[in-house]
C-alpha cells in the first residue's frame, strides 16, 4: 500500500489500518535501518510538541533517513496564515511562500497546527490545516490539526491490540477530564472514530455543555456501522464506566460556548470532580486500562495513583507513536512506496 497522504483514519479501510499496524510490528521486531537511506522528512510545527516531534525524528533515524524541523519558536519570525493581509506586523513569512519552500527540501512533509478555537465550523472543516495542505505537492502527514490526530489514533489502536483488548464487545469509554483551559477537539474526535472503527462499543461521557459536535458523532457512528461496533454519548459517569475495558481520558473545550473563554471557564468551574481517580474503576472490568494521549496535568485531569498505577498504559501509547509512524513513513518513502 503506497501512501500519498496520512490525514484521517476514515480515509482507509479497516484492512488498510491493520496492514499498517502489522508493518509497524514487523519494523519493531525486524529493523530495516537503511529503508529510508537518503530520504528527508520536513517537519513544520506551528504548535508545541514533545512526542510528535521526537517520535518522528527517532522514526526517521531508525529507518536510515533524516529530518529537519521548522517552527516559529526555533527558526522563523512568525508564519502568517491569513489571506489578503498587509504584513506589517510580527510575522516575516507568509505560508504561501514558506510552506512550499519547506516542502521542496523534503521527500515528505509533516504539518502540525492547532485549532484557533474561535469558530467551531472552521475548526470542524480544518480550515487552517487545509489551507496549508493545498500548498504541498509532496506526500503529507497530519501531525495534529484542529480536528484530526491520525498518528495518535494509530498508536492507540496498536496499543490495544498488544494488550489484547477486544474489538467486538470491547467497551471503550472516552471521558472528558477537567482542565483549567479550553483545549482542542482533535484528540477526542480522532480517538472516538478510531475506537468505533476498531469495532468497539464506545461511550462518550462528559458533563452537560461538553457534548461532541454532531458531525463528529455521526462520523463515528458510520464507522461503527461498518465495523460492528456502537457509539453513544451520556453525562451519566457511573453508568458509562460499568464494565469498561478502557477509560481514555481527554480534556476538551465546551462546544456550547466554543470560542467564548469566559463562558467556558464558568461552565467548568464546578467540574473538578471529573478528575480520573481510583474510584472511577470500581465498576469497570478488573483489567480495565487507563489511556491518555499526553501531555497530562497530574492532579488536575488525573491523579498520580492512576498514572503511576498498573492500569496506566500512557508510556506504552507514547512509544507506539514511533512504531506506527515508522510504518507510515515506510509506506510513503521506502520500499512500500
Amino acid at each position: 500500500m503506497a501512501l500519498k497522504e496520512f490525514n484521517d483514519l476514515a480515509d482507509f479501510r479497516i484492512a488498510d489500518v491493520e496492514a499498517l499496524l502489522a508493518l509497524a510490528t514487523r519494523l519493531q521486531r525486524q529493523p530495516e535501518p537503511q529503508a529510508l537511506a537518503g530520504k528527508v522528512l520536513a517537519l513544520l510545527f506551528l504548535s508545541p510538541s514533545l512526542r510528535t516531534l521526537s517520535s518522528f525524528q527517532a522514526a526517521m533515524v531508525r529507518l536510515g533517513g533524516g529530518s529537519f524541523v521548522i517552527s516559529p519558536e526555533m527558526s522563523i519570525h512568525g508564519l502568517e496564515t491569513r489571506s489578503g493581509i498587509v504584513m506589517d506586523g510580527a510575522a516575516a513569512e507568509h505560508m504561501r511562500e514558506g510552506v512550499p519552500v519547506i516542502a521542496s527540501y523534503g521527500d515528505a512533509v509533516g504539518i502540525r497546527v492547532f485549532a484557533n478555537r474561535s469558530s467551531l465550523a472552521d475548526d470542524l472543516a480544518d480550515k487552517e490545516y487545509n489551507a496549508m495542505r493545498a500548498l504541498v505537492k509532496k506526500p503529507l502527514i497530519n501531525m495534529e490539526s484542529a480536528i484530526q490526530h491520525p498518528c495518535q489514533s494509530l498508536a492507540d489502536w496498536k496499543t490495544m491490540d498488544e494488550l489484547a483488548i477486544p474489538r467486538r464487545g470491547g467497551k471503550f469509554v472516552l471521558s472528558w477530564a477537567w482542565h483549567p483551559k479550553a483545549l482542542p477537539l482533535a484528540v477526542p474526535s480522532a480517538t472516538l472514530h478510531m475506537a468505533a472503527m476498531r469495532g468497539m462499543d464506545v461511550t462518550v461521557v462528559r458533563p452537560a455543555g461538553f457534548e461532541l459536535p454532531p458531525a463528529v458523532m455521526d462520523k463515528a457512528r458510520q464507522a461503527a456501522t461498518l465495523s460492528g461496533g456502537s457509539v453513544r454519548e451520556t453525562s451519566d459517569r457511573r453508568e458509562a464506566l460499568e464494565g469498561a475495558h478502557v477509560i481514555y481520558a481527554k480534556e476538551w473545550s465546551s462546544t456550547r460556548h466554543y470560542g467564548d473563554r469566559v463562558a467556558d471557564a464558568k461552565l467548568r468551574e464546578e467540574l473538578q470532580d471529573w478528575r480520573v481517580d481510583d474510584p472511577w474503576f470500581a465498576t469497570t472490568r478488573p483489567d480495565c486500562r487507563f489511556m491518555h494521549c499526553l501531555p497530562v496535568r497530574r492532579g488536575v485531569a488525573v491523579t498520580d495513583r492512576v498514572l503511576d498505577g498498573p492500569r496506566s498504559v500512557v508510556i506504552h501509547e507514547a512509544e507506539n507513536r514511533m512504531w506506527g509512524q515508522m510504518a507510515v513513513l515506510y509506506q510513503m518513502m521506502g520500499p512500500g512506496a
